[in-house]
């Protein structure tokens, strides 16, 4: 099984090939980014390769319950349900994190990058983790991505939610690697990804509230400067 880990290659690897076709085969970055390939992979099999029959099931079913981001459009709703017109907007807000994530991975990082999945042994040893692999393209996890994008944007209206929240997103991010779905370079940039759309996402809500404002006051001074009889 670690033999044929080894041979698998991480996003580490692919980045290091194009860092030497322009700046050479003993380029340091190139070498620096093989490292963390190396590094990459030695993390994967050592999640692969340790028995955790307590935890199995549960990363299993916590991965299962992200699928299509149904775990957080389900905790959206009870934000919107219970949070009054605040709830509301931070469930909006979080859900336009995830629609803008999933997109930014599906349609745009997958196709480019196009990384196969890691191979798994067969038979596998703890096929009582596994999740069915997906079709998809290995980097950058999309579950990662999508479970930061909410939890961030959760966190910052909610302080109190903060803590759980991004420690339930780092949990399904750990659920991919531990189903043997993905390399653990794929959910950290994916994690990465998704905090830095959901800050995006925030300043662009931010920059059309603060317009629209100002649209709203504008005319209401200029109405309080006219005379009484309109001229």
């Amino acid at each position: 099984m670690s033999e044929r880990i080894d041979k698998q290659q991480t996003v580490g690897d692919a980045i290091a090939r194009k860092v030497e076709d322009q700046r050479g085969a003993r380029s340091p970055w190139a070498e620096a980014l093989r490292e963390l390939g190396a590094v990459d992979r030695a993390a994967y099999r050592a999640v692969a390769v340790t028995p955790t029959p307590q935890l199995d099931d549960a990363f299993r079913r916590l991965s299962k319950a992200a699928n299509y981001s149904r775990l957080w459009l389900g905790i959206a709703a009870v934000i919107a349900a219970l949070g009054g017109g605040r709830g509301r907007q931070v469930a909006l807000e979080g859900v336009l994190a995830i629609g803008a994530t999933s997109a930014t991975v599906n349609l745009g990082i997958k196709p480019l990058a196009h990384r196969r999945r890691p191979e798994r042994p067969d038979p596998d040893p703890f096929d009582a983790r596994l999740v069915p692999m997906p079709e998809s393209a290995s980097f950058p996890s999309g579950h990662a991505a999508s479970a930061f994008a909410f939890a961030y944007t959760v966190g910052r209206h909610y302080p109190a939610l903060a803590v759980p929240i991004r420690l339930l997103a780092s949990g399904v991010a750990y659920s991919r690697v531990h189903t043997g779905v993905h390399y653990p370079g794929d959910v950290v940039l994916g994690s990465v990804l998704g905090a830095g759309t959901s800050a995006m996402v925030a300043g662009v809500r931010g920059r059309r509230h603060r317009s629209s404002r100002r649209r709203g006051v504008v005319p209401g001074r200029l109405l309080r400067r006219l005379p009484a009889d309109g001229r």
